[in-house]
């Protein structure tokens, strides 16, 4: 399966945290994501968004339907998601849109195999990680990065 990680574009500040949505950059940010992403989407393709209103408008500029995701949502038990993604087989495209710290965690766990305490990776907003997995015979996600995409490649000036 291919597991595409995808941060929400950039957002208002302000609060409630959930009812933030994407700034003009931010919108810009995601329709140039989302056509990078179209470009490569040859298959069957589900897509898991948080409750915040960023990461759903981000979802949203895919133009594919997506499923709310309250596990994504920004404060979550990253910890949780593996066992989540091994059990989903039915998309050939798996794409998490959600946030900063989890989505970094999650990188380093697929990279590294494990939890490191405290530590993951940066994925700038509306960034990209694209990771090949596999479920090994006890249930464990085996990856390999294919791609990681800023939004300075896929927005030329940004």
């Amino acid at each position: 399966m291919n597991l595409i990680l995808w941060r929400h574009a950039e957002a208002e500040y302000g609060v409630p945290d959930l009812e933030r949505g994407l700034t003009d950059k931010g919108r810009q940010q995601a329709d140039a994501a989302a056509k990078w992403l179209r470009l490569y989407l040859n298959g069957r393709v589900e897509v898991w968004a948080s409750q915040a209103l960023r990461s759903r408008q981000t979802a949203e500029a895919l133009g594919l339907p997506y499923t709310v995701k309250p596990k994504l949502n920004p404060i979550n038990r990253v910890e949780e998601l593996p066992a989540l993604i091994a059990a989903h087989k039915r998309a050939d495209y798996l794409i998490l849109v959600g946030h900063q710290p989890w989505l970094g965690q999650l990188c380093g766990y697929l990279l590294n195999g494990s939890w490191l305490s405290g530590q993951y990776w940066s994925v700038r907003k509306s960034g990209i990680w694209w990771f090949g997995v596999k479920v090994d015979e006890v249930g464990r996600l085996c990856a390999k990065l294919k791609a990681a995409m800023t939004p300075q490649l896929l927005l030329p000036g940004d």
